[in-house]
């Protein structure tokens, strides 16, 4: 172990604690403004561990967030899906594509697009309640993407995650009832 790999896992507890706040917010904007400082986090993580395409996964998400928050402030809060949501997916989708293409490292590296494509769609959604549920497999992915790239703290931090999240789900849940 070399000081740039534990630098990448105390910035790894630093980043699963700001995703398990996410799992707490109530409101969209909160949820959004939380996941981009854990973004940045996250790729300065994944350059200390030289993972390319997570570390573009991390660019694509931090854009997908500022027009998340520009949209919403545009344009008011919304809970329909509008041709507008569904032309930003499509673009976010193909910019996906696009990154990939240059850090493709194997299949495995493809676990980090298939995360940031799910949690892309969970967020896209006009529900927390879908999000939050999305995280599940979400989850795995990034347990998987984080075994592939030797993260000990993402396996175990990312599992911790999982409990956040159904507990977040559980209290959602009760709250509605």
């Amino acid at each position: 172990m070399d000081l740039q790999y534990i630098l990448s896992q105390i910035f790894t507890v630093i980043l699963y604690a700001l995703l398990a706040m996410t799992y707490f917010c109530k409101k969209k904007r909160t949820i959004v403004i939380v996941s981009g400082i854990a973004i940045a986090v996250n790729a300065l993580v994944y350059l200390l561990l030289n993972a390319w395409t997570g570390l573009a996964m991390c660019g694509i998400a931090a854009l997908r967030n500022l027009y998340i928050l520009w949209d919403e402030k545009k344009h008011g809060k919304s809970n329909k899906i509008t041709k507008r949501d569904v032309i930003f997916l499509i673009i976010v989708y193909i910019a996906i594509i696009l990154v990939t293409i240059p850090t493709y490292d194997g299949f495995l590296s493809l676990l980090s697009v298939f995360a940031t494509s799910l949690y892309t769609f969970s967020i896209w959604q006009k529900s927390t309640k879908i999000y939050k549920l999305c995280g599940i497999p979400v989850g795995g992915l990034w347990i998987a993407y984080n075994t592939y790239v030797h993260s000990i703290f993402g396996i175990i931090l990312e599992s911790v995650l999982l409990v956040a999240l159904t507990a977040g789900f559980i209290i959602e849940a009760r709250k509605k009832k």
